[in-house]
């Protein structure tokens, strides 16, 4: 068993950490002192669940012992509520299988083209949208990067790439640099926005190869981070950012509106704070994606908008995220102001 006291790892410890996860819940259970009872579970646990556990071992390292509560620990333990058949909560909500125009290629707003690199990620987040995508039909990472260098042949519209999944930075370099040569034939791509929440949790994965990639990309690159708490962020996730920072990557954070995580003001405020103390923007507050699973985190829009309100009379405006919810079928996200 690795220790539960945080530990700096190399460069190269990275797919280490990712490899060693905790992937069953009485695992997670034993090294948070907690029982099944301590998380609601009314009988013996499931043997398995359709959407596995996954936590690497840094981001159990924040994950408080003993409190069932905790608001890390909320976002990817399994619970029976997941069971639950709620109207309305369907398991593609943003309608992504009509926006598919090629294998591991998600076309919905104008400009700019999201790649599905991999299937793969370093935490299985409980409300995650995707958590039902069916990655094997769209043969993510076999072919994806031919699939995405005809498309922009055919689309010279397209001034910005955007890498998702699953979490593109679960790939190594190795693997992500077919990229750099696709940039070169498609001088009309401008930037490229990478969206990963692998800094969040290993933050070990910012290592010199993946800066060295960045600059070899010859773009402008935007990494869109997903912290749902300040908790979320330590020691070791301050000196990944500013190894960012330095590279000239602009660093900006989108959350989810979660029930029991981070739905209080004083929460949203402090995570605001540290996200600027770390060097990073505020993007998006989402409301939840109504995906099968995950109706227990849901808050309502008049409660989130009383939240906003109560944000906008204690933060500057350039530490308020906007507050949207991406609808099927729109062409933008959709502002939720009150």
């Amino acid at each position: 068993m690795m220790p539960h006291k945080a530990k700096l790892f190399s460069d190269a410890d990275w797919p280490t950490l990712c490899a060693h996860s905790v992937r069953d819940v009485p695992t997670l259970l034993a090294r948070l002192q907690l029982t099944p009872a301590d998380l609601g579970y009314a009988q013996q646990l499931p043997d398995s669940w359709a959407f596995p556990l996954r936590v690497p071992e840094p981001y159990l390292q924040k994950i408080r012992p003993q409190d069932p509560l905790d608001p890390l620990l909320l976002q990817i333990v399994p619970t029976a509520a997941e069971q639950q058949v709620v109207s309305g909560f369907v398991r593609d909500p943003l309608n992504e299988a009509q926006h598919t125009p090629s294998a591991g290629l998600i076309h919905k707003y104008a400009n700019r083209i999201l790649v599905i690199v991999t299937g793969a990620c370093a935490v299985h987040c409980r409300y995650c949208f995707r958590r039902h995508f069916p990655y094997a039909e769209h043969r993510v990472a076999s072919g994806v990067w031919q699939q995405l260098d005809q498309y922009l042949a055919r689309h010279p519209d397209i001034n910005e790439v955007i890498l998702s999944g699953g979490d593109p930075l679960s790939l190594k370099e190795a693997q992500l640099y077919p990229l750099v040569d696709i940039l070169q034939r498609h001088p009309q791509v401008t930037r490229v926005r990478i969206h990963s929440r692998l800094p969040v949790v290993v933050p070990q994965r910012v290592t010199s190869e993946f800066l060295a990639w960045c600059h070899a990309l010859a773009r402008p690159v935007v990494l869109v981070l997903h912290v749902n708490h300040a908790n979320e962020m330590d020691a070791v996730f301050h000196q990944a950012m500013s190894r960012l920072r330095q590279q000239g990557i602009t660093l900006l954070n989108q959350s989810v509106l979660l029930k029991g995580v981070n739905d209080r003001v004083d929460v949203l405020v402090a995570l605001s704070e540290a996200l600027f103390a770390a060097g990073i923007l505020p993007y998006y507050l989402h409301l939840l994606d109504k995906v099968e699973g995950s109706a227990h985190f849901d808050i309502s829009l008049s409660a989130a908008q009383s939240l906003f309100s109560q944000m906008l009379a204690q933060l500057p405006g350039y530490l308020m995220p906007k507050l949207v919810q991406e609808i099927a079928g729109s062409p933008s996200k959709t502002w939720m102001y009150p």
